[in-house]
């Protein structure tokens, strides 16, 4: 609970900042936008990483092939890096670039997931009678 009065603090102190500022110098509130959103990445890593040790430890219980894991949570790292550019970037102005950045997760996102996708298929059709 105190995570999240302190992200949201942050969060309202620099868009009153960045908008009392853009008048001026929009450049500089743009700066301060970037900088508050990687503070607030920043904030998160510890978090993320807890969670990711939680997920191996309970793929190793579970005997699961860590590939899986690894992949999910490659694709999972990729949407929400995709995401953050998008937004930085749809914040600077260029929806456009914006869109791009989301695209070329999206594609990303779906080469990670062909293996997975591949032994699925492969199972399911092992798993049919000839």
């Amino acid at each position: 609970m105190n995570e999240i009065v302190q992200i949201v603090g942050l969060g309202i102190v620099a868009t009153i900042l960045a908008l009392v500022i853009k008048e001026q110098k929009p450049l500089f509130a743009f700066l301060i936008a970037i900088v508050s959103g990687i503070l607030i990445f920043y904030f998160l890593i510890g978090k993320i990483s807890d969670v990711i040790r939680v997920l191996e430890k309970l793929a190793v219980q579970a005997d699961l092939n860590m590939v899986f894991l690894e992949t999910i949570l490659k694709i999972i790292g990729i949407a929400y890096i995709a995401e953050f550019g998008a937004q930085i970037t749809r914040d600077a102005g260029q929806g456009a670039i914006a869109s791009k950045i989301e695209l070329a997760g999206k594609v990303l996102i779906l080469v990670m997931a062909v293996p997975i996708i591949q032994i699925i298929i492969e199972t399911v059709i092992n798993l049919l009678p000839a």
